[in-house]
């Protein structure tokens, strides 16, 4: 498994590699600091596998952006992780 990672270029940050459970706690971690340090835009075009925990993250750093009075957008959402939103019915929130 690819292990994933958070890289930061200005306000946009790059999530890569496989996101699943096994990186989830730490991605929100990074998440949450790249957010503090005035990230807007998270950016999912490098993603490898994923599992339903890839929502969780998403929703996690969404209420946590407005919980500070920030708002953020989510880039390049896979048709697989559109999916598990549709299946969760969570989809209008990515």
């Amino acid at each position: 498994m690819a292990r994933a990672e958070l890289r930061v270029d200005g306000q946009v940050a790059y999530l890569e590699g496989d996101l699943t459970l096994e990186h989830a706690s730490r991605m929100l971690a990074q998440g949450k600091t790249a957010i503090q340090g005035g990230v807007r835009v998270f950016d999912l075009s490098r993603v490898g596998h994923l599992d339903s925990s890839a929502i969780s993250l998403i929703l996690s750093l969404r209420r946590f952006a407005e919980a500070q009075g920030q708002h953020i957008e989510v880039h390049s959402v896979s048709e697989s992780l559109l999916s598990l939103a549709k299946l969760y019915g969570v989809a209008e929130h990515l």
